[in-house]
């Protein structure tokens, strides 16, 4: 079988986007890292298939929509009349800036479960995308960790963004020892500085990589804004400065960055040259670049 397509395992998120200073009318925008991942690939021309659990109220319907409308594939999700998805509402202040205000998961222990997996759907896929977001729940945990059976029997490309958001986290110690359970699990993992600091509880950035070695991952990208990106890899690191824009908005910049990273990955495989990786990077990093000209995580 000619294996085919990107997957995303994850939750979606609505932005709910103030539409004026009273803040009492807002606007629904799809979110979530993994929801813009799924569909940078897409616009990108990489059939992507979406894994999460639905609900069936007004708000999924306008999340089904959504996602039709960017033809990202949710045949592999599972409805239940008891999910309710989460949602970030944004307030204007009085300058007309944008500001988070609260964070609202109505159904926190509502998750596709590992029994609710598609087999058939890694048997045709090429890459299993994951990130870190949905790792603080058991449930969720456990569906990953199955996800990631089924892309090592089936041979899929697994890449995992950490992505790190400590609110959602017990705490940084559950965090770290999670998130670096699953550091080997992975083909191509994707971390900012901060984030690679963190997790190796290091001051700088030659002792992280050194101590973060010990993983072996085949592929190690690390995110530096507009500075750009690093990749380590067989031994060797490569930087690639970032693309100067105009900013206006850095929201979901990371995730079109990975995205137009995976599209490489997709459509040329593994990079065979210090060459072809460099090409890959300054392609990544133009579309993170790209992603902050425009308002809004999409």
């Amino acid at each position: 079988m000619n294996k085919n397509g990107i997957i995303s395992l994850g939750e979606v998120i609505v932005d709910m986007i103030s539409k004026d200073k009273t803040n009492k009318n807002f606007q629904p925008f799809l979110g979530g890292a993994t929801v813009n991942l799924a569909v940078g690939v897409k616009r990108l021309g990489v059939n992507s298939f979406y894994l999460c659990k639905l609900g069936t109220d007004e708000t999924s319907e306008f999340v089904k929509e959504s996602f039709n409308n960017e033809e990202v594939c949710l045949d592999y999700c599972t409805h239940s009349s008891a999910k309710k998805n989460c949602k970030v509402y944004v307030h204007q202040d009085q300058n007309g800036e944008r500001v988070f205000h609260s964070y609202i998961n109505p159904t926190p222990n509502e998750w596709l479960t590992e029994n609710e997996l598609a087999k058939e759907l890694f048997d045709k896929g090429k890459i299993f995308y994951f990130g870190s977001g949905t790792l603080f729940h058991e449930t969720s945990l456990k569906t990953t960790e199955k996800a990631l059976d089924y892309a090592n029997e089936t041979n899929i490309f697994v890449a995992f963004d950490v992505n790190i958001r400590l609110k959602r986290w017990e705490s940084e110690e559950q965090c770290k020892k999670t998130i670096t359970s699953f550091l080997n699990r992975a083909d191509l993992v994707k971390m900012a500085e901060e984030e690679l600091l963190f997790l190796t509880e290091s001051k700088e950035i030659n002792e992280a990589i050194e101590k973060i070695s010990k993983y072996n991952i085949p592929y190690l990208i690390i995110t530096k804004g507009s500075a750009g990106a690093c990749v380590y890899y067989d031994g060797k690191a490569l930087c690639v400065p970032g693309v100067e824009v105009k900013a206006i908005d850095t929201t979901g910049a990371g995730d079109a960055f990975l995205a137009a990273l995976l599209y490489c990955y997709h459509e040329k495989g593994r990079p065979n040259t210090s060459a072809q990786m460099e090409e890959f990077l300054h392609f990544a990093n133009q579309a993170g670049a790209n992603a902050t000209t425009r308002v809004g995580a999409l």
